[in-house]
């Protein structure tokens, strides 16, 4: 079955085009161009925007805006982005990362979607042509969304405050077993103020370790006061079963991993 391909200059014409039956959007093509390789008959043209905007970085003192389009490899080697570099290199291999967007990371489906699981840690906004939402809004309703993605927006972290870990079988470009990112404001003495623990292949999405979260507060970072943190890590959670691992398997040691992170 062949596949239309409509290219259009503004995410508006784009928009528009997308509500016709059959269409997906293409950004860097990693996992529409594989669904068609696959078989997926579903689609029958696809969509492109050319707007250059969709593939700049800005970053303001601490504001940063990443456009859609921007690759994985364009972050990795970005230096004022150096904080999300390990987030970045855990998609893929080279070149998946040269292909591989900010906006399709958004709708990866687990064991994809490293970068997005660190966004989430983040407290990323997701941009659309008419406005902005939180993106855990944006994940809980990513299926049923037709809306082109422009661009996320975030704070960017404090070096020290941010953590990224992948663990895969395969190493350096292996498919996640899980991924954890964890944003961790301190005091000068070490204790933790705040905490956002997102974590991927715990469910179909990235999702928040929420009671972690809670547990981690007013406590410093060390074995013993991390223990709470660690027993409440699977509150929630519903792992995915796959040929990398099984749910059991995932839920069993999210503990151990979420631990080597956080003593880091």
């Amino acid at each position: 079955m062949s596949l239309a391909l409509q290219t259009f200059s503004t995410v508006k014409d784009a928009n528009a085009a997308l509500q016709a039956s059959g269409t997906r959007y293409l950004g860097g093509g990693t996992l529409v161009v594989r669904a068609a390789n696959e078989g997926d008959v579903s689609v029958s043209s696809l969509v492109s925007v050319t707007d250059p905007g969709l593939s700049q970085i800005a970053v303001s003192g601490d504001k940063v805006r990443l456009g859609a389009s921007v690759t994985m490899a364009a972050i990795a080697r970005y230096p004022e982005l150096a904080a999300l570099a390990p987030a970045a290199r855990a998609v893929g291999g080279p070149a998946i990362r040269n292909m591989a967007t900010v906006g399709g990371n958004l709708f990866a489906p687990a064991p994809y979607g490293d970068f997005a699981v660190a966004l989430l840690a983040l407290d990323a906004t997701v941009a659309i042509e008419n406005g902005e939402m939180p993106i855990e809004a944006f994940l809980s309703g990513r299926d049923s969304s037709r809306a082109i993605v422009t661009a996320v927006g975030f704070s960017l972290p404090a070096a020290e405050s941010f953590r990224f870990l992948k663990v895969s079988r395969v190493k350096p470009k292996g498919i996640s077993m899980l991924s954890i990112a964890a944003l961790l404001p301190r005091t000068a003495d070490g204790t933790v103020t705040s905490a956002r623990i997102a974590l991927g292949c715990m469910a179909d999405r990235p999702m928040r370790a929420k009671a972690a979260e809670k547990a981690l507060l007013g406590r410093k970072l060390t074995p013993e006061e991390i223990a709470p943190a660690l027993a409440a890590a699977g509150e929630g959670i519903t792992p995915i079963t796959d040929p990398i691992a099984s749910a059991w398997y995932r839920a069993e040691v999210l503990p151990v991993h979420l631990g080597r992170l956080l003593l880091s």
